[in-house]
């Protein structure tokens, strides 16, 4: 199972990205999908995510009201639209796919990575 993230870039604090991620070699449909990022010096941390069937999407505080996570089965692809960036949102990006039972925010529990992508915010 491969995922590939792209989409991230230099934005100004205020802007919008969105982030996409398409996987291939799985049953898509199968996998919850989630967004983590990791900024230097930090862990990595838990941004969004979304289950297979789309009845559950969970966000960190700090992205909830201006990040929106979503997916499109038919195509295998997931997205994050970025809205009202801040500095403090600069990191790289990684899409991963859980396999479990449940939609989790816990990377341990993570059965895929893809690459990151990189954000960089302006202040």
């Amino acid at each position: 199972v491969q995922l590939q993230a792209s989409g991230g870039g230099l934005v100004q604090a205020g802007g919008s990205l969105r982030l996409s991620c398409v996987v291939s070699g799985g049953t898509f449909s199968r996998y919850h999908m989630n967004w983590f990022r990791q900024a230097p010096g930090k862990e990595r941390e838990f941004v969004a995510g979304r289950s297979w069937n789309a009845a559950n999407t969970y966000y960190a505080g700090p992205v909830k009201g201006r990040f929106t996570i979503s997916r499109i089965n038919t195509k295998n692809m997931v997205y994050l639209q970025m809205n009202n960036l801040i500095p403090e949102d600069a990191a790289v990006y990684y899409c991963a796919a859980n396999r479990g039972p449940a939609l989790s925010t816990d990377y341990v529990d993570m059965d895929y990575w893809g690459k990151g992508t990189q954000v960089t915010v302006s202040s």
